[in-house]
């Protein structure tokens, strides 16, 4: 439930005599609120209140400010309700329980969330914080005059950051290191001089891996100490680098060796997906991720490959130009060195054992885990390549990333969809923090959740969105999703440029079909909320179009451009909104528009008219469900 008056943000009042949310106007109006507010249901002397309430006024004015509180006071009452304002012998008091006031339900809840943590319950504690930190908006108790001095504000705000900090130890006490490295790292370069949350750091650095970063960290929290306070580091620091420095000391033999970049943003969601792939290491030797471009396989594959228990190597074939030179590439991820074997030309009909012969002598008796990442554009030789090393190499196991499955005996697919509307928020409103701070979506929650709904919940939009709010705000970016194309183009520099706008994801799906697949995909597009096999059919295959929609629907479907959902028996069909704004543009650039919209037209007329007589007959519930 929310609370009925809000100041952690601008002033805000939820509840009125007619239980409607109540507008403020006027400054001072909303500063007695938010003293009175801030008072959590105490009573504030009129002397107090005045000098919150006019703090700024300059002090030489001399003006007696009773008659003007008294008036503030009822102009109160008449927006709030006559009965939320009571005068007591000690002043004025907002008629409301300590936890109809946001600041200290949020005191409450962060409280127990660290009582919570301190006893040994992560779990419990990570959803009273989540439920603390929800409530802010913005600085506390904006709208008083003199908030930047005001006692209150500091404790307030003080608590705010322990509340964040806890909230991330949470995370790490539930295993969490990798998501929580990122929001430390932005955390402690607002607060270089809190002990507490530089040793949580270096804790999470050491817990995800990576020990040299945590010595690092830990150096820049003395030299800090050192030159602004001349003290060192406290007890909890100093045995953290103790620790750290006996542990930091070479691979012996077969210790785990890591072959992973580092991740630089924190992982969110996708906890069970992340559980389904570290219960397959051992069970499953194959295992792919498929997905649309922007959902995040190769991110997910990263962080469930940090849990595979043995070496772990990385093959990116993004950037590989043909199926020629993917052993090649895969080898020298490996550290391998190539022979004079992948000089020879390939010969038409050859064993696939010819063509990774190097390959297989240097996996064969080893154990580890080999991720093939991006195996969409060679996803022919990829498959070849993980049958032979599979077959020959019994050590090894293979995570492969592709938009569209390898196709192999024993292969376990695991299609990756897009984030829950939950998860999309949280990661909106983490990159968009990063790109604007201060940043919250509870601004303006609606236009939040509209851009997640209609970005699909997929990882690579909702970022690219979250770098439009260092420009636009969020109700923006939501009005100007229809040209979403052009909107969204502020991606990374570092990353592949197909990465970087939003066209360029679904132009490199786009590039890797055939000439049916597109005629079909195209075509699709027509449909609202999805269509069934035999509309497809009906809408797709004329006007020179493939004569096998089956076929080519199929094929579509695997390579993650099409959404097949089983329904009442059968299957129904759609595209993600991006993919099927994408397919309108070509539909149109094509010249079929006018001709497929007919075809459309024309089923659902019939099927309108040859379903109509069902609905005055025992076939009613059915055909209100076709419907």
């Amino acid at each position: 439930m929310q609370p009925s008056y809000r100041v952690l943000g601008p002033c805000l009042a939820l509840r009125t005599d007619g239980g409607t949310e109540a507008v403020l106007g006027g400054g001072r109006l909303r500063a007695l609120l938010a003293a009175l507010a801030a008072a959590g249901g105490r009573p504030v002397d009129p002397g107090t209140l005045i000098d919150q309430v006019w703090a700024d006024a300059d002090p030489a004015d001399g003006r007696d400010r009773t008659a003007a509180l008294q008036a503030l006071v009822g102009r109160l009452r008449r927006a709030l309700g006559r009965e939320a304002v009571a005068s007591d012998p000690g002043g004025y008091r907002l008629a409301a329980a300590r936890d109809d006031i946001d600041l200290h339900r949020f005191e409450r809840l962060a409280g127990e969330g660290a009582a919570a943590l301190a006893a040994g319950d992560a779990g419990r504690a990570a959803v009273l914080l989540d439920e603390a930190l929800g409530l802010w908006r913005g600085p506390a108790l904006a709208d008083l005059p003199g908030r930047d001095t005001d006692p209150l504000v500091v404790r307030v705000e003080q608590r705010h950051a322990r509340a964040r900090r806890d909230r991330l130890a949470a995370d790490l006490a539930l295993g969490r290191a990798a998501d929580v490295l990122a929001p430390l790292a932005a955390l402690a370069s607002e607060q270089p001089l809190d002990e507490p949350l530089q040793a949580l750091r270096v804790r999470a650095l050491r817990a995800a891996g990576r020990p040299a970063e945590a010595l690092a960290a830990y150096e820049e929290v003395r030299a800090a100490l050192a030159e602004r306070l001349g003290t060192d580091p406290g007890p909890e620091l100093r045995a953290l680098h103790a620790e750290l420095l006996a542990e930091d000391r070479p691979a012996g033999p077969g210790e785990r060796t890591r072959a992973l970049p580092a991740c630089l943003t924190s992982f969110i969601g996708r906890d069970a997906e992340l559980g389904d792939l570290a219960a397959d290491w051992g069970a499953r030797r194959l295992v792919t991720l498929t997905g649309p471009g922007g959902v995040g396989k190769t991110r997910l594959a990263l962080e469930a490959a940090e849990t595979y228990d043995g070496p772990v190597h990385l093959a990116e074939l993004a950037s590989v130009r043909d199926g020629a030179t993917v052993g090649a590439a895969v080898l020298t991820a490996l550290g391998a060195r190539e022979t004079q074997l992948w000089q020879r030309p390939s010969v038409p009909g050859a064993a696939p054992e010819g063509r990774f012969a190097d390959l297989v002598e240097h996996c064969a008796g080893r154990r580890m885990l080999l991720v093939l990442d991006n195996c969409e554009h060679v996803v022919g030789t990829a498959a070849e390549l993980a049958q032979e090393l599979l077959t020959r190499c019994p050590g090894v196991t293979v995570l492969a990333t592709s938009r569209e499955p390898l196709g192999v005996p024993g292969e376990v697919v695991r299609p990756l969809g897009p984030l829950p509307v939950g998860m999309a928020l949280r990661l909106l409103g983490e990159r968009g923090a990063a790109a604007r701070p201060g940043f919250v979506v509870g601004e303006d929650r609606g236009a939040a959740e509209e851009v997640c709904r209609r970005l699909d919940g997929l990882p690579l939009a909702v970022e690219l969105a979250a770098a439009r709010l260092r420009m636009l705000s969020l109700r923006q970016i939501a009005e100007r999703l229809d040209d979403r194309f052009r909107l969204l183009t502020a991606g990374a520099r570092t990353v592949l440029p197909r990465q970087q706008t939003l066209r360029a994801v679904v132009d490199w799906s786009w590039d890797l079909l055939d000439d049916p697949e597109r005629v079909v995909l195209r075509r699709l597009s027509v449909f609202t909320g999805g269509c069934d096999l035999a509309a497809a059919e009906a809408v797709c295959a004329g006007g020179g179009g493939p004569g096998d929609v089956l076929d080519v629907l199929g094929a579509l479907v695997d390579k993650s451009l099409v959404v097949a959902a089983p329904v009442d028996g059968g299957m129904r069909y759609r595209l993600l909104e991006t993919v099927a704004e994408y397919a309108r543009e070509r539909l149109e650039e094509a010249g079929e528009r006018a001709g497929v919209e007919r075809r459309h037209l024309a089923y659902y007329r019939e099927l309108a008219r040859r379903t109509d007589p069902e609905l005055r007959g025992p076939g009613q519930v059915a055909a209100i469900t076709r419907f």
